[in-house]
């Protein structure tokens, strides 16, 4: 056997989480135009790669789950966001996009990881074919990033 199932459903997963946490984000900072567009548009990137590595998966014999719902918070989140309010304990919204940012940035690179596992598992002798039905590799605008660009 080889790695390509378990590496797909790694970034699978991961392309996945990025979407929503991307989504989430421009959500919670709707008063910072430039950053919502951006991060709803690699939103946008992530939702392609998750369809791409469903359909390799199929040649591997391997189902992954299709699309995800938009996130809602949770009620847990959403009174805790209340009551934060309330009492005036809400940090400055500039430290909260701060924390996004770096969260984001962890996953992206978590992801970037993932494509690069990919990359190595496919050019092993044995599937060589696998590697032509990928995208090409370009990067993403976020440092050393994530994954290929649509």
């Amino acid at each position: 056997m080889n790695g390509i199932p378990i590496v797909l459903r790694a970034l699978h997963d991961g392309e996945r989480d990025l979407e929503q946490r991307l989504l989430a984000a421009a959500d919670r900072h709707r008063a910072e135009p430039e950053f919502r567009h951006v991060a709803k548009d690699i939103a946008l990137w992530s939702h392609e790669h998750a369809e791409r590595i469903t359909r390799a998966a199929a040649s591997h014999d391997l189902r992954l789950p299709g699309p995800l719902d938009p996130p809602e918070p949770g009620p847990l989140q959403t009174m805790r966001e209340a009551l934060g309010r309330a009492v005036g304990r809400q940090p400055a919204p500039g430290l909260l996009l701060l924390r996004d940012l770096r969260d984001l940035h962890l996953a992206a690179t978590e992801n970037s990881l993932s494509w690069e596992m990919l990359a190595q598992v496919a050019r092993a002798p044995r599937t060589p074919a696998f590697s032509s039905s990928l995208p090409p590799a370009t990067r993403r605008p976020c440092a050393s990033s994530a994954g290929p660009t649509p």
